[in-house]
């Protein structure tokens, strides 16, 4: 009747998983009292969990991207405090559960934290920078992110039910396989990204047409802001990657469910090819998650700056040569696997001529800032802080590219240093800079400055302090993943990464302090203006937060820099009584469709896990009578009269005018 699924799941002779489990459930439970006590229920179906506005879905990704960040920096913690105190000795974490915290440690950075950040906050800007009123398809878009969500779930129901994987974040075979990994652990690694990755894909297909097909009146590929060409190029890959993760993690399961041989040697598979084609995606996706945060800082180093972004086309040019050659060095990964010197020299060329165009992105935010009067806000910051801590990270990883040096480092610590200080000096500081600086678009407040440079500071120096004696002790000759040691030489610098973790949470608390008192102070923070940094794209020609059409009447662009080519004419045009004439405007009607796939997707996927058949079936019927039902709606879209549009708006202008009086007068 429940498969594999018993008792003996649930992990009582545990007490770490168990009794953060126990919290996890009594927080949820606390949280959901609260909501249908307070009466809030209703507003949460309506106003979010049916929207399909682009505003609230990608302020929805980056939540979850934030909630699951706790989680996965949770794991970060375990794995260097066991380290720090594992010299000769077994520590506290029994080898198996070690084993499942660096694996979920890095399923969850990666695919519920970067992913849905940099998702989320595209989801948020790039209709506004674009002039348009929604994404290409909003309906699909709540199923993409339902869908995310649904594998975030289950990598945590994995904590109280069952295990997950113990294979790495990346399941190689033949460890994966069923004859090493007869659990459900890599099961539910295989269901949960197999879900996501639905998601992901369909988010990927929805912006990349925004992108293509949805553009305002003038606005021609050229005057696109960045972060527009960085949102195309990463979704790009996007569609082009995740369907060979997809095969992939497909190919797998079959071996593991069907005893089909994709990759076991014994029985004529290859191990070799898991290998090859999990890397022909994982690397593109290094780029699918920071060709964003590329776009992010040319936003706010420009606007910092006071200057339009130096080299504009080249940019652009980089950022597609990134895309295009992201493809041709997935093999760098596996210089050691026997490819050949030539091989390896062909990808080893490769891997360093993709380190051209970010270094021109790198010289065009430095030439931008040349001569520009810089506001050292918080998001200028964490731009700052990622120049330095990218180029870094940028020239170990030109070091392993060479393939001699790589068969020294290969699979050591100093491998990843490295990869941290790519995603978390490039990718998380680039989304901490996006969050920062279009909060105020997104809830109308801004974030308090103080506490979130004290953040910003933690962050920096505790990334120092945890990722560099990583460098030292790779050399050293330490291999990754180790429960235990007893070389004395690594001892102290694992001792000083774990003094790292203890500052980086420091600013993890600064940045929850930040968004509590912001909350907490927001009438005195409240953005009258809808432009709260002199900002240079159509995002900050709306109010803040945005109204549900976005623009009451569509912007007419003539020029690159949209908003402050037209800043001038619309403080003394479009601020003035009257207005222009507006119209009726047509919106899509919010929709259950994404809520409903996900729970009958999380049902389809615990049941594949425990083999509970009957129930699979259950989810299947229950996911198509969903899809078959949205076919057949007969109103997809509700219209806002235009007395609605025009009233809404000259609020807006007049909230304006008296903020630029008041500033005027000041």
């Amino acid at each position: 009747m429940l498969g594999k699924l018993s008792w003996a799941a649930i992990p009582f002779d545990q007490p770490i998983p168990l009794i953060t489990g126990a919290v996890v459930l009594v927080a949820i439970l606390a949280v959901l009292a609260w909501v249908v006590i307070a009466g809030h229920l209703p507003y949460l179906w309506r106003e979010w969990i049916t929207s399909v506005d682009h505003k609230r879905i990608g302020v929805m990704y980056t939540l979850l991207a934030s909630v699951m960040l706790l989680r996965g920096f949770a794991d970060a913690i375990m794995m260097r405090a066991q380290q720090a105190l594992a010299y000769h000795s077994q520590g506290y974490l029994p080898p198996e559960h070690f084993n499942q915290i660096f694996s979920a440690h890095g399923t969850i950075m990666i695919f519920f934290v970067a992913m849905p950040f940099v998702i989320g906050l595209m989801n948020l800007v790039v209709p506004l920078q674009l002039g348009v009123r929604d994404v290409a398809f909003p309906t699909l878009n709540s199923v993409g992110f339902w869908l995310t969500a649904t594998g975030a779930l289950l990598v945590n129901l994995s904590l109280v039910v069952g295990e997950f994987a113990r294979t790495g974040w990346l399941p190689y075979p033949p460890l994966s396989e069923l004859t090493y990994s007869p659990g459900v652990g890599v099961d539910y690694y295989l269901w949960s990204l197999l879900i996501s990755g639905v998601g992901t894909l369909v988010a990927g297909i929805n912006l990349v047409t925004t992108v293509l097909k949805l553009r305002t009146k003038g606005m021609t590929y050229l005057r696109m802001p960045m972060f527009c060409w960085t949102t195309l190029a990463s979704n790009l890959l996007i569609i082009a990657a995740f369907p060979i993760l997809t095969a992939t993690l497909l190919m797998l399961m079959l071996d593991r469910y069907f005893g089909f041989h994709f990759f076991t040697n014994e029985a004529g598979g290859n191990m070799m090819m898991f290998m090859n084609l999990i890397w022909a995606w994982g690397h593109p996706e290094v780029y699918i998650l920071v060709l964003p945060a590329f776009g992010i800082f040319s936003e706010v180093v420009s606007t910092f700056s006071g200057k339009p972004l130096f080299g504009y086309r080249s940019m652009v040019l980089a950022t597609m040569a990134i895309c295009i050659i992201s493809f041709m060095v997935w093999l760098h990964h596996f210089f050691t696997m026997g490819a050949g010197p030539d091989v390896n020299a062909i990808f080893g060329i490769a891997s360093m001529i993709i380190a051209v165009p970010t270094g021109v992105k790198i010289y065009n935010w430095l030439f931008t800032m040349y001569g520009g009067r810089i506001r050292f806000a918080t998001p200028m910051m964490w731009s700052l802080g990622f120049m330095v801590t990218f180029i870094i990270g940028g020239l170990t990883g030109v070091l392993v590219a060479v393939p001699p040096a790589d068969f020294l480092l290969h699979n050591s610590l100093f491998l990843v240093a490295h990869f941290h200080n790519v995603i978390i000096g490039g990718v998380l500081f680039g989304a901490f800079a996006g969050y920062t600086y279009w909060f105020p678009k997104a809830f109308g407040f801004r974030l308090q400055e103080g506490y979130g440079k004290a953040a910003f500071w933690f962050w920096l120096v505790g990334f120092y302090v945890a990722f560099f004696p990583l460098y030292a002790v790779g050399f050293l000759g330490m291999t990754r993943r180790m429960q235990h040691y007893n070389v004395a030489e690594w001892r102290p610098w694992l001792i000083l990464a774990a003094g790292g973790a203890v500052l980086i949470l420091i600013g993890i608390i600064f940045q929850i302090m930040q968004l509590a008192v912001s909350i907490r102070d927001r009438a005195e923070l409240r953005d009258h203006t809808g432009d709260p940094w002199d900002g240079r794209s159509l995002e900050w020609a709306t109010a803040s937060p945005p109204p549900a059409f976005n623009f009451a009447v569509m912007p007419d662009v003539s020029g690159a820099d949209a908003y402050w080519s037209m800043k001038m004419r619309a403080k003394e045009q479009g601020l003035q009584p009257g207005g222009p004439d507006y119209s009726d405007v047509e919106m899509p009607r919010n929709s259950p469709t994404g809520f409903v796939c996900a729970f009958f997707a999380t049902i389809m996927g615990f049941a594949l896990i425990w083999h509970i058949w009957w129930m699979v079936i259950a989810g299947g019927v229950g996911a198509f009578a969903t899809f078959v039902a949205f076919a057949w709606r007969d109103h997809d879209e509700y219209v806002i009269p235009a007395a609605e549009v025009a009233r809404i708006d000259r609020a807006n202008l007049e909230e304006r005018r008296a903020a630029l009086g008041l500033a005027g007068g000041t």
